[in-house]
């Protein structure tokens, strides 16, 4: 229980610090050298006001100096990335291969604030979490692994390419954003080609409801897909689910 409470703990700050990244980095906003602010009156924030979650529910998920209300993502995305963290410990154990793990989980979790919020994903963090998996996989794995790593992620990114120009001819309009296949790359990087077909199959199947509601509000609806498939890779790799094929999962349903 020490190590989970100590991961979650990681998890909770280094959550607050991935939300800051995703949220200023689409718009170049530095996130190293100014301090955070209130969204809304735009006040310098204590440290005492920074601490993740318990911060948030001190102060009633309001401002101290404008008491505007602050909104429920920030603790949510802290206590996601908390709980990841921590139930990567539980699946993985305190060893080298919790590594890349805990670096895709940190990879996705930026991109699905980046993505939620502004409908982009950064191709900063794609290739940093690219060339991280790719060096923690060779050191940890071996080359043959980080061969075959590659290889999947290549082999993801083609085929979500074909996705799009597929999708493109039939709906006659951008059906898929550059910045999700270069998230195939990404993600294919540590599960197998079969397996991102689950993904995409699962994250569809998610996605599918927020679609329709939206579609009832707008004519020509606009649904950011990064976070269905980043939700459904963390879910994966902490069921340890990266080598899982469409057919595996029908088998299991049934």
């Amino acid at each position: 229980m020490y190590f989970v409470v100590v991961f979650f703990i990681i998890g909770l700050v280094l959550g607050s610090f991935y939300q800051v990244v995703g949220l200023r980095l689409p718009v170049g906003e530095s996130f190293i050298n100014s301090r955070s602010y209130c969204p809304k009156c735009k006040k310098k924030l204590k440290w005492y006001e920074l601490i993740p979650l318990v911060s948030y529910i001190i102060q009633l998920g309001k401002c101290r100096k404008c008491k505007k209300r602050i909104s429920i993502t920030y603790p949510l995305f802290e206590l996601l990335t908390g709980v990841c963290f921590a139930l990567s410990y539980v699946v993985f154990g305190l060893t080298k291969e919790i590594i890349i793990p805990l670096t895709l989980i940190s990879m996705l979790i930026i991109i699905i604030v980046s993505d939620t919020k502004y409908m982009v994903i950064p191709d900063e963090i794609i290739l940093l979490g690219s060339i991280l998996i790719v060096v923690e996989t060779f050191f940890i794995k071996g080359g043959q692994a980080c061969l075959t790593s590659l290889f999947n992620g290549v082999f993801a990114f083609v085929g979500m390419y074909i996705v799009k120009i597929l999708g493109d001819a039939i709906f006659r309009k951008e059906s898929l954003g550059g910045g999700d296949i270069k998230l195939m790359f990404l993600i294919g990087l540590v599960f197998s080609f079969k397996t991102m077909v689950v993904i995409l199959f699962l994250a569809s199947f998610m996605a599918l409801p927020y679609a329709i509601s939206v579609l009832l509000i707008k004519k020509d609806p606009i649904v950011p897909y990064g976070p269905f498939i980043s939700l459904t890779a963390i879910a994966l790799l902490l069921l340890k689910l990266t080598d899982f094929s469409l057919i595996d999962l029908i088998n299991y349903i049934v």
